[in-house]
């Protein structure tokens, strides 16, 4: 009450703004209409959800929601998103984040007004705004998202979320595991969603990872195991039908045009309708939908993946096959695009009771639709082994050399392999419906047996769809000679769409140049490649760097961009590298961390093999590589009129320095025109290093810098104070004029003058924008005397 009595008594706008907002059910058209100035003061008083159906008035008005929307963020959430500086529309932000915390139960739509609105379902409301949207433990969001009452939900986020995340999982029970295969199957099958990441699961269920990897590769069955509330799922239904329909038609009309060419009078005098039944004969179309499934192949509508039909017709299967060693799918394409049809309706009888019994056979235990179990086991059974039989009779010893580093790999064509393989195994994915896929698949820290990499190298070896796979600390040891067999698989697909691949691990289990040249050489089409291993596998010893498989092998000419390599502690061998470097003339950005320099004239080699094969190159960084002896090449480095962006992180720059290196670097950024970032952190600059560069923006400069970056330098707040003010000046004599607009500076010494500190940052926000945070040195160094 005194609150209220002290902000006085509300005007009669207010007043009204208040009445009408609370009778927007039967005042809402009317106020849409209403003019800018009233429509202004009304907005901040609606619900949510009559915000979010005012944006068109409000942009017919010239009226922006923006700032409610982001003090409904500040009020209700409570809490900095990232990056916030880069979002575009807190609108769809808040709704996104706003369906998210309802769903899992962490926001209580009472506790706010605007959030409570019984005219609206706050799911249903803000699912159209969701692109991103994150699973956790034991799923019940996926469990809440297919109830019946939620139908109308699941079909908004098939249509607007782009990326699906699954975090912190655990393990679950066989009705969440189904409530789940319904979730992927509308949004992945018959949805939008492009990008499937996993996050943090130490302990995964085999079951589950797998269940999401098959179906995000868009392998599943059709029948039961699809069920939605007791009945089948309505938009395969609706799919089978109208493709049953259209084939039907189609060969009646063959029929009809090619009644003349039967070989024999019976099949002459034969109808339309008789010819239609033979091929629905053939193909299950009037008894058996699934069985239709197998005998035409894998089927791809236009929103399933194009090539499944080639990858299965790649399997070798020797109990899926029929008279003359044609597959299933072969029969369906002779029946569908051959104009001659020469078999007796006997024997078209006889060939479908083959498949039949051959596929009864093939099946074993495996018959029962419904066993999610089934479909999960048998398809990590079906090795890439199997999957490449043909390739590698073509291709010889070259499948044998890909794993030449572990004679125990499981998918290098060994007899252990086979005899986990065989016709059983093989079935599942051809018997499975090929639906849309993803193109985006991010698996971090998930540790990944050899079953399951085996499983994931045998999705990965027909998912043309794939265009970025991460693998991130997945403890792959041996086993990333088994994904490297998918992917060398999936790279004789011409329809491949692979352009990024990312690997990190604690361990590596072979060379990294050795790892690059091996993806490159089989990926040229690749425009991003980043390997990255933190430790050498400790059983490996002093293994050579070099392997007859991949270090000898030529690269072709490659369209890559981008390539990260984070050595293990490993030399750098320009050597290995140049045949890389060669073949990547595209080559734009590349990153060398923790790399060793075996001697002085290394780096130098480097640099002279990147003038000479990569013109295009303009981006450069080293990390936490000793570059404190390497000052020559530092100086070319910098002096170079290609390069764009520069960075030196950690890399003892001034360990062993003189003031005349600094003052030789400061001369060379002066004259350098084209360098617009130059990033230094981890280098013990100093205040007085600091304050001398400065000097780079000096009036008779003709340095473009426009980026800084001098984080983490031992910078206290009276070395930025001078630096500041040596930059006004200099600016000033620049007639005000300056190109440089971003400076870092986290993890420096700051907080031990927070006045000084307080009056640069205020000076320096008026020159650039400033990018720091609240640091605490004085905590960062007595944990860092605790571990030394």
């Amino acid at each position: 009450m005194a609150a209220a009595a002290a902000e006085g008594p509300r005007s009669l706008f207010a007043l009204s703004a208040a009445a009408v907002s609370r009778s927007m059910g039967v005042l809402e058209r009317d106020v849409w209409a209403l003019p800018g100035h009233l429509l202004r003061g009304l907005l901040p008083l609606l619900t949510v959800f009559r915000l979010e159906r005012a944006e068109g008035a409000a942009r017919r008005a010239g009226l922006s929601t923006q700032p409610i929307w982001r003090k409904l963020w500040d009020d209700v959430m409570k809490t900095r998103p990232p990056n916030s500086e880069n979002i575009t529309c807190w609108r769809k932000k808040f709704l996104e984040t706003f369906f998210s915390n309802v769903l899992h139960g962490v926001l209580d739509v009472s506790s706010d007004w605007r959030l409570n609105d019984h005219h609206f379902s706050p799911l249903l409301h803000s699912s159209p705004h969701v692109s991103q949207l994150t699973l956790c433990n034991m799923l019940q969001g996926a469990v809440e998202l297919t109830a019946e009452h939620n139908q109308k939900v699941l079909e908004n986020l098939a249509g607007s979320l782009r990326i699906l995340k699954f975090q912190h999982l655990l393990s679950s029970d066989q009705s969440i595991r189904r409530s789940l295969v319904l979730l992927l199957h509308r949004l992945i099958h018959h949805g939008s969603v492009s990008q499937v990441s996993m996050y943090s699961w130490p302990v995964p269920d085999t079951v589950l990872l797998v269940l999401i990897l098959s179906m995000s590769a868009g392998f599943w069955r059709s029948g039961n195991a699809l069920a939605y509330h007791s009945s089948p799922c309505g938009l395969c239904r609706e799919e089978d039908k109208a493709q049953s329909q259209e084939l039907a038609q189609e060969r009646a009309e063959r029929g009809r045009g090619d009644e003349g060419e039967w070989s024999d009078g019976e099949n002459q005098k034969r109808s339309p309708r008789a010819l239609e039944e033979a091929n629905a004969e053939v193909n299950g179309c009037g008894a058996d939908n699934r069985l239709n499934s197998v005998l035409s192949g894998l089927r791809s509508p236009p929103l399933r993946n194009q090539s499944c039909s080639e990858a299965s017709s790649k399997v070798p299967c020797d109990h899926t096959g029929i008279q003359g060693g044609s597959s299933p799918h072969c029969i369906s394409d002779q029946l569908s695009c051959h104009r001659v049809l020469r078999k007796t309706r006997r024997q078209l009888k006889s060939a479908v009771g083959k498949k039949r019994r051959c596929l009864r056979r093939s099946r074993g235990p495996y018959a029962d639709p419904e066993d999610l179990y089934d479909f999960v086991f048998t398809v990590a059974r079906e090795h890439n082994s199997g999957l490449l039989d043909k390739n590698s009779a073509i291709e010889g010893e070259n499948a044998e050399n890909w794993a030449s580093f572990s004679p125990g790999s499981p998918c290098t064509g060994c007899a252990g392999c086979k005899k986990r393989g065989g016709s059983a195994g093989i079935f599942p994915l051809k018997a499975a419906h090929r639906f849309r896929s993803v193109s985006t698949l991010e698996l971090f820290s998930i540790p990944l047996t050899g079953e399951t990499c085996r499983t994931l190298s045998n999705l990965l070896s027909s998912w043309v769809s794939l265009e970025n796979l991460v693998l991130s600390y997945n403890g792959l040891g041996a086993n990333i000679f088994c994904i490297l067999s998918g992917l060398r698989a999936l790279s004789r697909h011409s329809d491949c769409h692979l352009r990024v691949v990312r690997v990190s691990d604690v361990f590596s289990h072979m060379p990294c140049m050795e790892l690059v040249r091996c993806i490159l050489g089989a990926f040229p089409q690749l425009h991003t490649l980043s390997v990255s291993f933190d430790l050498k596998n400790q059983l490996e010893g002093n293994r050579p760097e070099g392997n007859p498989s991949c270090s000898k092998a030529e690269i072709p000419e490659s369209c890559l961009e981008q390539l990260e390599i984070r050595f293990p502690r490993e030399p750098l061998h320009t050597a290995f590298l140049l045949p890389v470097l060669k073949a990547s003339k595209s080559l734009q950005q590349l990153s060398l961390d923790s790399a060793t320099l075996p001697c002085s004239q290394e780096l130098g080699l480097l640099l002279e093999a990147l003038r000479e094969c990569n013109p295009n190159l303009r981006k450069l960084s080293f990390h936490d590589v000793n570059l404190a002896e390497h000052q020559k090449e530092v100086l070319l480095l910098l002096q170079d009129p290609i390069l764009q962006e520069i960075t030196f992180s950690f890399c003892r720059l001034f360990e062993s320095s003189t003031t005349e290196f600094l003052s030789e670097i400061i001369n060379t950024m002066k004259r350098n025109s084209s360098l617009k970032s130059l990033k230094l952190p981890g280098n013990r600059l100093g205040n007085h290093r600091l304050v001398a560069l400065a000097d780079i923006f000096s009036e008779e400069s003709s340095s473009c810098l426009c980026q800084l970056d001098v984080s983490s330098n031992c910078i206290k707040p009276d070395g930025l104070l001078e630096f500041t003010k040596k930059l006004e000046g200099h600016i000033q004599q620049r007639g005000g004029q300056t190109q440089f607009t971003h400076l870092r500076l986290f993890q420096n010494w700051l907080d031990q003058d927070a006045e000084t500190a307080q009056e640069a940052l205020r000076r320096l926000k008026a020159v650039c924008s400033v990018v720091n945070d609240s640091w605490d040195s004085t905590q960062a160094f007595a944990d860092y005397i605790s571990v030394m």
